[in-house]
């Protein structure tokens, strides 16, 4: 049995309460569904500057009355200090999920970025110290490696950030080992690579690259790819990452607490092989949808040429097993992307 398996089993025979921000996002909503479906209670707290209500909408029918019951919800904003305090009250575990995401959202708007991703950070960080939470478990991101030209990437080795972004990610990951020195206050970081599933968003200037494509391939629109298409990424389904949040925020190894993990599958794909996924999952499902090329333009502002995670780490002091490979993912997902497009 993996170590994922027996942290369910102990999860369901010992219900705990969680505070997942950026709950009514594409990877909080997730989180906010799976532990439900463990029995566990769940508090969300999201502003719905990114989110949506629908997600949460969708985690009803996924879930048993009894289930959904222990879901409570907070709408409120991580900028203030009293949400935040509200939310980590009597919580054992938080999940921050909540940032602006986005490269060329914070090349445009670095302002806001930073209030959302650094200042809303340290006010809960600062709140879940204070209330005694038992584990504090954070989104980072695969950007902070930045202009580092080693693959795969290791957390030890990152580079200069190349965008407000990652800057920001890479504050969490500095005040997040601060408060470890400073107060024994351990937190855990997860460098996110490229996360993709059910509910995550189509729309918008700053949608994803795969619910993007799909809806653009669905309505027979040609599909932009920045760069010549052999920029490569480690492609991760959501439920790989809602593995690795869970055994972070459990994990009785002192030696895996105040750490950053890459979350990854450890595996590279081209955008050019990943359109070709896309458009041969959409065709089976669909023998209307006509072959159709790519349009290649310009490489995008603040864009990382390749990116593979080494996972080595969250294997060996958190166990982590990643279960769906990109085709996996995929196949779930497609789906969802057809009907939500």
């Amino acid at each position: 049995m993996s170590a994922f398996e027996k942290l369910k089993e102990e999860l369901k025979a010992n219900p705990k309460r969680w505070l997942v921000t950026g709950a009514a996002g594409f990877i909080g909503s997730n989180l906010v569904e799976n532990l439900l479906k463990l029995d566990q209670e769940v508090v969300g707290l999201d502003n719905f500057s990114t989110g949506y209500r629908k997600n949460l909408d969708a985690i009803k029918p996924a879930v048993n009355a009894a289930q959904w019951s222990r879901f409570a919800f907070i709408e409120g904003d991580i900028r203030l200090m009293n949400i935040c305090r509200e939310g980590c009250t009597g919580a054992d575990y938080v999940l921050h999920q909540a940032a602006l995401g986005s490269v060329p959202r914070s090349v445009k708007d670095p302002n806001t970025s930073n209030e959302s991703n650094v200042s809303g950070f340290l006010n809960m960080i600062v709140a879940a110290r204070d209330a005694d939470v038992k584990q504090f478990v954070y989104a980072s991101s695969s950007s902070v490696y930045g202009d580092h030209p080693d693959l795969p990437k290791v957390e030890n080795k990152i580079g200069n950030v190349l965008s407000p972004y990652a800057a920001t990610k890479k504050f969490n990951e500095i005040y997040a080992d601060i408060f470890a020195r400073t107060y024994n206050f351990n937190p855990i970081g997860l460098r996110y690579f490229n996360v993709f599933g059910p509910r995550q968003d189509p729309d918008g200037a700053y949608a994803a690259v795969i619910p993007k494509w799909v809806a653009a391939i669905l309505r027979n629109e040609q599909v932009g790819i920045f760069g010549d298409g052999e920029t490569s990424r480690d492609f991760c389904y959501v439920l790989n990452v809602v593995q690795a949040n869970l055994l972070a925020a459990i994990t009785q190894n002192e030696e895996a607490r105040n750490q950053v993990y890459n979350v990854a599958v450890g595996d590279r794909t081209t955008l050019n092989e990943l359109y070709g996924h896309i458009l041969d999952g959409l065709r089976k499902r669909d023998s209307k949808i006509p072959e159709q090329k790519p349009e290649y333009k310009d490489f995008r502002v603040g864009d990382v040429r390749h990116s593979l995670a080494d996972v080595s780490k969250a294997k060996t002091l958190l166990g982590y097993e990643p279960t769906h490979t990109i085709s996996q993912g995929l196949e779930l997902a497609l789906d969802w992307y057809k009907d939500n497009a």
